[in-house]
C-alpha cells in the first residue's frame, strides 16, 4: 500500500489536476495545446538532452537491458498487429497503428517519475538509457511498416528519406541526438546555458503530467473496446513480463532489471496517438487506449513494485 501512497499516486494525483481542470473549464482545449507543445518540443528535450549528455555511455548502455526491453517492444508490436489483423479484422494500416499503441511505452513521463519515486535518482541510469533509443526505434519501426504497407506496389526508393524525415522532425529524438553529441565530444556547455537548460528542465515533468491530463480528457473512450482492452493487456502485462523473463536471462543488476521491468509495464504513451493520427489510422483505439491503459496502470504498475525485488 505505501508504494501505491507515495509513488504512483502523486504522479497520477497531478495527471487528474490536469484532467479536471479541462474538465471543468478552468484551462481551456487551446492552453493544453500549448503545454503540451511547450513540453514535447522544448522541455522534455531539454531533460533528454541533459540526461544524454550526462550519461555514463560505457557503464550504462548495458545490450542485455536494452535487448531485454525492445523484444518485448517488438514482440508486443508483432502481436499487436496480428491481433488487430486476425482477430478484430482490421486493415493492414489500422494494425499497424495499433501494433504501434502496444508498442510505445509512455517511458519519459510516467517511467522516469515514478521510478525515481521509488528507487531513487540514481536508479534513472537504466531508464535514461533506454529512453535514448525508444522514440528512434519506435518510429524507425512504424514508420518504416506503415509505409511499406501504403507503398505496396510501388517504388520504395524514398522510403529511407520519409522515415528520417518524420524520425528528426520529432524534438525529443533532436534533444536525445544533441546530448549524445555533447557527451561523445566531451564539449563543455557556458554556465549561463547550462542553468538555463537546468530551469527548463525542472519544468518538464509537473506541466507534462498535468498536459497529459488534459489531453487524456479530450481523447474519451469510443468502441472498440475490444482492441482498446487487447493493447492494454500486451503494454501493462506482456510487455513486462517479456522484459522480466530477458532480464533473468542476461542477469541484469538489481537497478537495471528494476528500469527495464517498470519502464516496460508503463502505459502507452500520448505518441501512440501522434502515430495514428500522423496517418489518420486507428485515432479512437490509439486515444482511448492511452486512457484506459493510464488509468489501469495506477494497479497494475502497484503489482509490478510489490513483486520486484
Amino acid at each position: 500500500m505505501s508504494a501505491l501512497i507515495e509513488v504512483i499516486l502523486p504522479v497520477f494525483l497531478v495527471i487528474g489536476f490536469g484532467y479536471l481542470a479541462v474538465w471543468r473549464g478552468l484551462f481551456s482545449d487551446a492552453g493544453v495545446d500549448g503545454l503540451m507543445r511547450f513540453t514535447q518540443s522544448f522541455a522534455l528535450p531539454c531533460l533528454l538532452f541533459r540526461a544524454m549528455s550526462d550519461l555514463d555511455l560505457g557503464q550504462n548502455f548495458n545490450a542485455g537491458l536494452l535487448i531485454s526491453f525492445y523484444t518485448g517492444a517488438f514482440a508486443c508490436f508483432a502481436l499487436g498487429i496480428v491481433g488487430a489483423r486476425l482477430l478484430f479484422r482490421r486493415d493492414w494500416e489500422d494494425s499497424i497503428a495499433i501494433g504501434f499503441c502496444a508498442l510505445f511505452s509512455n517511458t519519459l513521463l510516467l517511467g522516469v517519475p515514478i521510478t525515481e519515486r521509488a528507487f531513487g535518482t540514481e536508479a534513472l541510469a537504466g531508464n535514461f538509457a533506454i529512453i535514448a533509443i525508444h522514440a528512434p526505434f519506435g518510429y524507425f519501426l512504424g514508420i518504416t511498416a506503415m509505409e511499406i504497407v501504403r507503398n505496396q506496389g510501388g517504388s520504395r526508393k524514398h522510403l529511407p528519406l520519409k522515415v528520417a524525415n518524420a524520425m528528426f522532425h520529432n524534438g525529443l529524438i533532436i534533444g536525445i541526438a544533441l546530448g549524445l553529441t555533447v557527451n561523445l565530444t566531451g564539449l563543455t556547455l557556458p554556465g549561463t546555458l547550462s542553468d538555463a537548460i537546468d530551469l527548463m528542465v525542472r519544468a518538464a515533468l509537473p506541466a507534462a503530467l498535468f498536459g497529459l491530463g488534459g489531453i487524456l480528457y479530450r481523447y474519451r473512450p469510443e468502441g472498440d473496446m475490444r482492441a482498446i482492452l487487447f493493447v492494454c493487456a500486451l503494454s501493462l502485462v506482456v510487455h513486462p513480463l517479456i522484459a522480466w523473463i530477458m532480464g533473468r536471462t542476461f542477469g541484469l543488476s538489481l537497478e537495471d532489471f528494476r528500469s527495464v521491468v517498470l519502464t516496460a509495464a508503463m502505459a502507452p504513451g500520448v505518441n501512440a496517438y501522434v502515430f495514428a493520427n500522423m496517418y489518420g489510422r486507428a485515432r479512437r483505439v490509439a486515444a482511448s487506449s492511452v486512457l484506459i491503459a493510464t488509468g489501469g496502470s495506477i494497479l497494475t504498475v502497484w503489482a509490478w513494485l510489490y513483486v520486484l525485488p
